[in-house]
């Protein structure tokens, strides 16, 4: 357990992440308690689903949808348990990846673009395989369908439960105690320092349960077995921090049954790579967009 504890605070180090529906017209998800997303629209046309990762709001996209200027909506959703979202009931993950793909089949979306950053990659690689007659393509940012593997080899899934010493610890830490790990992370997450302060208070924001029962969640995701389900063209960018070389071969590994893809690095960059390589990023969106027949 003291293997599990130790690999998890280091993964926490170097790792990231308005609750109504059908804010212009959409129709809605049931209404009673608390929901497991809030989405904003922006524009018309075909849909584009914008996905942030753990913590992170919907609003982190939209520099994103401004520089991409494409004829589309775009749809930018944020979890329950962040950003002054109510929180829900555990399991977390679960509860928002089975929410979006009702939304998407309630409002009859078709013809969707997926843009999805860490958790929010890992979402559309699950709602491509669920719904693929649905998804045309899909852009991953920084995401791995196992992070278990990676950071904890051997150990398994079913040995992470909400009530362990780390988590009880994280539970249990004072305010000050909180924001020292918040902002020891941020600064691991992007090159860019004006950033920090943002991702630190994403965190800062979050209910406490959320942050910690959730992370957990994310832990337990393997989606390597379901890759060979996702038929559509896919994007991968990743990250070049700490080194590029062992950070492709990871995606390439970690990938390996996704078929049709492509993985491009992103040079001088950490988690939030978008923040760190702006320019760079919407050029490579943008170039893989552009024969989408929108």
């Amino acid at each position: 357990m003291t293997k599990v504890i130790r690999a998890t605070i280091l993964l926490a180090i170097s790792l990231s992440t308005t609750l109504s529906f059908g804010l212009t017209g959409e129709a809605n998800l049931p209404k009673a308690g608390p929901k497991p997303f809030a989405v904003e629209t922006v524009g018309q046309g075909k849909p584009i689903l914008y996905l942030p990762g753990f913590t992170a709001p919907g609003s982190m996209w939209k520099e994103t949808v401004d520089n991409l200027d494409l004829e589309r909506k775009s749809y930018l959703f944020s979890y329950a348990g962040f950003n002054g979202n109510e929180p829900i009931e555990m399991p977390w993950y679960s509860s928002i990846k089975s929410s979006i793909v009702d939304y998407i089949k309630i409002n009859n979306l078709t013809d969707i673009i997926i843009v999805g950053h860490s958790m929010g990659g890992n979402l559309a690689v699950e709602i491509a395989a669920e719904l693929p007659n649905k998804v045309s393509k899909i852009i991953i940012v920084d995401a791995l369908p196992c992070m278990l593997d990676l950071m904890m080899p051997g150990v398994p899934a079913e040995s992470l439960a909400y009530d362990s010493p780390y988590n009880n610890q994280v539970l249990q830490m004072d305010e000050q105690q909180f924001k020292s790990m918040a902002t020891m992370m941020a600064s691991n997450m992007a090159s860019n320092e004006d950033k920090h302060e943002m991702l630190a208070s994403w965190t800062l924001e979050a209910d406490r349960e959320t942050w910690v029962y959730g992370y957990t969640d994310l832990l337990k995701i393997d989606l390597r077995d379901i890759l060979g389900n996702v038929k559509c063209e896919t994007l991968i960018l990743g990250a070049s921090f700490p080194d590029v070389a062992v950070a492709q071969e990871n995606f390439e590994k970690q990938y390996a049954n996704l078929s049709n893809k492509s993985i491009v690095m992103a040079s001088y960059s950490k988690h939030f790579l978008m923040f760190d390589q702006p320019e760079w990023f919407y050029d490579t969106v943008k170039e893989f967009l552009e024969n989408d027949g929108k």
